[in-house]
């Protein structure tokens, strides 16, 4: 990792993913983790202060960037339970098959490079029965939208950490053997319509 990666990247990351609308879906998903809980991409920690302390034994923070363990520390260090951090990148859970109860994947998806390789790890570290509650943004569903975020994609990649505006949510979790239990989807105020269509929700490990 160079320079802009390791200190650049992660303080415009962390502005971008905390922002209000982004912070109030966080705060729709995270309370529904519960037990040992595997945090895909936890980041400078937005979502500590959501997890619900009562029914969260610990977590495993999964995030391969140093210059993102560092900014997280002060939320670290004030956190009601457990944080393990988990240096590796989501296509290598270093975790023992069926060992979480809970995995919260939260504006991630769209940075792991083999995201199909990663939910199959989900899917094997998860307990059978246990939940993967997601809070993603991706493909549109208006083809006008959608085609502009296949047109700007690669560029938008190269200059936002490897982020995708098109990856079909949905449809990957339920080829990764997810069964989707809940869904909602909407335009996120305040966000351009090319990176603001999210999806929410939780499925169970099937």
């Amino acid at each position: 990792m160079g320079f802009y990666e390791d200190r650049v990247l992660p303080h415009f990351i962390d502005l971008a993913c905390g922002t209000g609308p982004i912070c109030k879906q966080r705060e729709k998903v995270v309370p529904m983790a519960e037990g040992r809980v595997l945090e895909i991409g936890m980041g400078s920690g937005h979502n500590i202060p959501y997890y619900d302390p009562a029914k969260t034994e610990m977590v495993w923070g999964l995030e391969p960037s140093e210059g993102m363990r560092l900014k997280a520390q002060k939320k670290l260090s004030a956190a009601p339970f457990e944080v393990e951090w988990l240096g590796l990148s989501g296509e290598e859970i270093p975790l023992d098959t069926a060992s979480a109860d809970t995995v919260l994947l939260t504006f991630t998806l769209c940075t792991i490079p083999d995201f199909r390789a990663a939910l199959a790890q989900m899917h094997r570290v998860l307990k059978p029965g246990g939940r993967l509650v997601f809070c993603e943004h991706g493909a549109a569903p208006d083809a006008g939208v959608r085609r502009w975020q296949d047109r700007i994609n690669p560029l938008w990649r190269r200059m936002a950490g490897g982020c995708n505006l098109n990856r079909p949510i949905p449809a990957a979790l339920e080829e990764a053997r997810f069964e989707i239990r809940s869904l909602e989807t909407m335009y996120l105020p305040g966000s351009p319509r090319i990176a603001g269509f999210n999806y929410w929700g939780y499925a169970v490990h099937a």
